[in-house]
């Protein structure tokens, strides 16, 4: 049976999303910003982000697939659904749940790139460094963490512990 160790607790996780919330939110101040947010895991994130907001900002998802079932990536992201918002000449902020190898990241920005935004930059509430590949770090990252297989707050494991509210680090 899996053991789920505490790493973040709701109230840390409400305080680091605030205080990047009022970054993107001076950063973008008097500007029309896209969020497009990558399914399924940065949902939670993304509502919590957004509610915290003082700015009006649009919002859309992209779906990318790299892990399957496993806790590896497969290094190869399959892009599953693109936005449906016109982001061509737009200020768009891509949010993750979590960075970890930069891969997906990397193949998202260079797609988005492609449909010709003003800017697209990165927000992620994981940055984790422990297994990445590529030289790539967010523009905006909540919290900072080398290692482990994390769950919880919309991270999950085969589907499952995205309902959690807190982050935990899952070991088998």
């Amino acid at each position: 049976m899996p053991e789920l160790i505490p790493i973040l607790s709701k109230d840390r996780i409400e305080a680091l999303v605030s205080s990047v919330a009022a970054q993107i939110s001076g950063d973008y101040k008097n500007r029309e910003l896209i969020f497009i947010a990558v399914l399924k895991g940065a949902f939670v994130f993304l509502a919590d982000l957004m509610r915290a907001l003082t700015i009006p900002a649009r919002l859309d998802f992209i779906q990318v697939s790299s892990y399957g079932t496993g806790t590896c990536s497969s290094e190869k992201p399959i892009l599953k659904k693109g936005p449906d918002i016109d982001i061509r000449g737009k200020d768009v902020l891509l949010v993750e749940d979590i960075m970890d190898t930069g891969l997906t990241m990397a193949f998202l920005i260079d797609y988005l790139n492609y449909l010709k935004p003003k800017t697209v930059k990165t927000c992620v509430f994981l940055d984790k460094t422990e297994r990445r590949k590529i030289h790539i770090h967010p523009d905006y990252a909540c919290y900072t963490v080398e290692s482990g297989f994390l769950v919880g707050y919309g991270l999950d494991y085969d589907e499952s512990y995205r309902t959690l509210p807190e982050i935990y680090r899952l070991t088998f």
